[in-house]
């Protein structure tokens, strides 16, 4: 190997392949613990050091140019060659062995937690898992789970909580219901259309009428034909034509029978927060799964 060639600083690199993943100066700073400043300042370096645009910059969003989509290939492979190092620097990975109790909400349960997994089982054979999927929100202090991934920021002054990304979220329905109801717009009159959502459905109309939905009044209990605390049964409602739902853009986008009810509506951004107790900074084991979970969470499925 030449090692004069190798003439960048790997933050550099880190800045650009955390901004690429996230879309956003502002959603990679939050990933990354940075100031905003301080990673625009860390990516125009090195754009600078090889004298090429990386990003376009429309709006809010940033856009990878084509020298941005061949770095990005190469810089990928990099952080996952750190991630690996980093576990078996802290903790010599494969010999670690014993329990971990996760508990995430199902929806990420089903979609999100099993390519972390599959990592875990390559890195570190000896740990085994145990998942508690549900929406309660498990008390890491007295120990009913070691790591908690949660939509929402913990409160608890003794745990550690780590923001990992935003998940966009679009109403969805079956191509065959919208076909029947004629694919109405974001302002017509939605009266006669039926949503699936939860029971607690304040908060979801809220933000639905935040991106610019015309949502039917609460006292209507026509709109919502059917409510569930459970992710994955809205998702099955929805593939089976029974009413629009708000699913993750990563999970409806490529399933077939399914598309975006209002496409030209903003999406909802949801955090991912990753949560463990402090002891987290002494259980080799504990921060094992944690790191895995943080460098998989961040990706885009």
């Amino acid at each position: 190997m030449k090692w004069t060639s190798i003439t960048f600083d790997w933050n550099l690199a880190r800045a650009f392949l955390v901004t690429a993943q996230e879309g956003s100066f502002s959603a990679a700073s939050r990933a990354l613990g940075l100031t905003q400043p301080t990673l625009g300042r860390q990516v125009a370096a090195l754009e600078q050091h090889f004298d090429v645009a990386l990003f376009e910059r429309t709006g809010r969003r940033l856009t990878l140019t084509a020298s941005g989509r061949e770095l990005l290939d190469h810089v990928q492979a990099m952080g996952e060659a750190a991630t690996q190092i980093s576990l078996t620097a802290t903790g010599h990975a494969q010999s670690v062995e014993g329990h971990v109790c996760i508990t995430a909400t199902d929806g990420l349960a089903a979609h999100l937690l099993p390519s972390a997994l599959k990592k875990l089982r390559q890195t570190a054979p000896g740990i085994t898992v145990e998942i508690i999927a549900s929406t309660n929100v498990q008390d890491l202090k007295y120990r009913e789970a070691d790591i908690a991934i949660r939509h929402v920021r913990p409160s608890q002054g003794d745990l550690i909580a780590k923001f990992i990304r935003n998940v966009p979220m679009r109403l969805y329905a079956a191509t065959s219901y919208l076909d029947q109801i004629g694919r109405p717009g974001p302002q017509d009159d939605l009266t006669q259309v039926s949503f699936i959502g939860y029971p607690r459905r304040t908060i979801l109309v809220d933000r639905l009428v935040e991106v610019g939905l015309n949502m039917p009044s609460l006292a209507d209990h026509r709109a919502f034909c059917i409510t569930s605390e459970n992710e994955s049964v809205t998702w099955a409602m929805v593939q089976n034509g029974l009413g629009l739902g708000v699913i993750p853009e990563e999970v409806a986008d490529t399933a077939a029978g399914v598309e975006r009810a209002f496409p030209d509506l903003a999406p909802i951004e949801v955090p991912i927060w990753l949560v463990a107790h402090r002891e987290l900074r002494t259980n080799r084991r504990i921060r094992i799964v944690f790191d895995i979970l943080s460098h998989s969470l961040a990706e885009k499925s």
